[in-house]
């Protein structure tokens, strides 16, 4: 019995200290957790926010030149019904005639050139200089000179040095310096522009009409190409008047 009772006991024990080797130790409460396939460490990979600059489109780039903008004509008497010839006396120019006080505005924007707001002409003397009587001109933004005269007054704030957009009053027709007794109308001259003193190029170098044609039926033609070419041909000779001085 005792025998028995003592190899039972043995085998008992021997039983329960096998099936301890057999079992996993514990784990203990610190251990890491496996990796995952996300990130070597097992640490999952933060979230990124995209910055706005990253997401937002790229501007375009700047032009490598810079863009013309096209220039527009307007026809130089507004409001009223304007007539005028194709030819004019002795140089190109052109008479529009039109009703006393009608607004004689700038066919182009640009920069006011010269303003005479003296009527000075006289008639014993007829001097070249003052037949146009008060005028205001127009240094356009297509690089040409634009000239009224004959006008019963300037506007007001038409001085020289001002920027103005074609189609902006600055004066009104009228019978001022060589005009008195012929009937309202401005003297209207295309030119390059040029020193105060060469009023001979400030009155016309360019038949105007065909551009008046253009601008009254609202198309944009350009007198530049013309005026060039009549500075070519005419440019040497400036520098003294030749005809009807």
């Amino acid at each position: 019995m005792v025998v028995v009772a003592g190899v039972t006991g043995l085998v008992v024990a021997l039983s329960a200290w096998q099936e301890g080797r057999e079992s996993p130790p514990p784990t203990p409460a610190s251990a890491a957790p496996e990796a995952t396939p996300d990130t070597p460490s097992g640490r999952p990979e933060p979230r990124r926010t995209p910055s706005p600059s990253a997401s937002a489109e790229a501007p375009e780039p700047a032009p490598s030149h810079p863009v013309r903008k096209k220039v527009s004509y307007a026809f130089p008497i507004e409001g009223c019904a304007g007539s005028y010839a194709a030819e004019h006396h002795n140089y190109p120019a052109t008479d529009i005639f039109a009703a006393q006080g009608c607004a004689f505005v700038s066919p182009v924007a640009g920069v006011v050139d010269e303003v005479g707001t003296v009527d000075r002409w006289s008639a014993s003397d007829n001097r070249g200089a003052d037949r146009g009587g008060k005028f205001v001109s127009v240094v356009g933004v297509d690089g040409v000179r634009y000239y009224g005269s004959h006008l019963s007054v300037v506007a007001s704030g038409i001085r020289p040095g001002v920027r103005v957009q074609d189609g902006v009053r600055l004066g009104s027709v009228g019978e001022t310096g060589s005009a008195r007794g012929t009937g309202p109308h401005v003297h209207f001259g295309i030119s390059w522009p040029g020193p105060p003193d060469q009023w001979w190029v400030r009155r016309g170098v360019v038949a105007p009409a065909p551009f008046l044609d253009a601008w009254r039926a609202g198309r944009n033609a350009s007198p530049v190409a013309a005026v060039a070419e009549a500075e070519r041909r005419l440019g040497p000779q400036s520098g003294e008047c030749r005809q009807y001085c």
